[in-house]
């Protein structure tokens, strides 16, 4: 998968998808994309989990893809209706290259607490041959009570988490660098005072400062997060020299110490490929 090769190596002048990305601006939707890694039927497959915020309603979209790209991919959606009655609890079978998968869903009581994506009282969970291969929100007991089934005996993988938001100077955000992690507040503020300049935060504290923007419009820099080294890497190219509507890329990529890199548990889960990829819409 192209997602995939884009994120696991990072540089390549930090280059963004552009098809998504003119996407994302036509329809002006705050996005929010996780990428997981996991084994169905002994093959690898990526599933691509996207929540989408309008005016009107969230969207929650699924799709499966094979990671060997001569196979097809499917893909299921959810439109959270502002009217009362629609489907917030229910089922769906779906085929992805002669195998069968289930997807249960309970969205009855879903708590957005104004993020894009749902953040707790939910369960949105996909079956494959009497197994859960992926378990998504706070309600993981729950979906196992309701499907009969028992998690896989191979954990899915996070291996990016992309958002695009929407602003005119300042953008904040929530989220975790590990799935059964904490959340964490990044704050991203652009400004022009005698020069232009760039501020993020995380959970109220500066961890990057970044002047003259002009002549620095891509780096990076390694911070500690949490006793965590995390690489952050920028490119507010469009920012300083674009017009209209424009974005500019952060990636966050949590580095694995020296003991962690060693463990064999650390290797399994994938810390070493898990990025954060922010993209940050300037509006006039």
């Amino acid at each position: 998968m192209k997602l995939i090769e884009e994120i696991t190596g990072i540089p390549a002048c930090f280059s963004s998808d552009n098809d998504e990305s003119s996407a994302v601006a036509r329809s002006g939707q705050s996005v929010v994309t996780s990428v997981y890694r996991t084994k169905i039927k002994d093959q690898w497959q990526f599933i691509t989990v996207t929540w989408c915020r309008d005016i009107l309603l969230h969207v929650l979209s699924i799709s499966i893809a094979p990671e060997a790209e001569t196979e097809s991919e499917c893909s299921f959606k959810i439109e959270f209706k502002p009217w009362r009655f629609w489907k917030k609890q229910g089922s769906k079978v779906f085929h992805l290259n002669g195998k069968s998968l289930c997807v249960f869903w309970d969205l009855r009581e879903v708590k957005f607490s104004n993020a894009i994506e749902a953040e707790s009282e939910y369960y949105v969970a996909i079956i494959y041959n009497g197994e859960i291969v992926l378990n998504l929100g706070n309600m993981k007991k729950e979906a196992i009570r309701k499907t009969g089934c028992w998690p896989a005996s191979t954990e899915p993988v996070l291996i990016t988490r992309k958002e695009h938001l929407f602003g005119r100077t300042n953008l904040v955000t929530r989220f975790k660098f590990q799935d059964n992690g904490s959340f964490h507040e990044i704050f991203i503020d652009c400004r022009n005072r005698d020069t232009p300049e760039m501020e993020i935060q995380i959970n109220g504290s500066k961890v990057i400062l970044v002047k003259d923007l002009q002549w620095k419009f891509r780096g990076n820099q390694t911070i500690v997060l949490n006793k965590s080294r995390i690489e952050v890497y920028w490119d507010v190219h469009d920012w300083i020299f674009g017009h209209g509507l424009r974005h500019g890329l952060s990636i966050f990529k949590p580095t694995l110490s020296l003991a962690a890199a060693s463990s064999a548990i650390a290797a399994a889960y994938g810390a070493q490929e898990f990025s954060v990829l922010l993209y940050a819409w300037k509006m006039e």
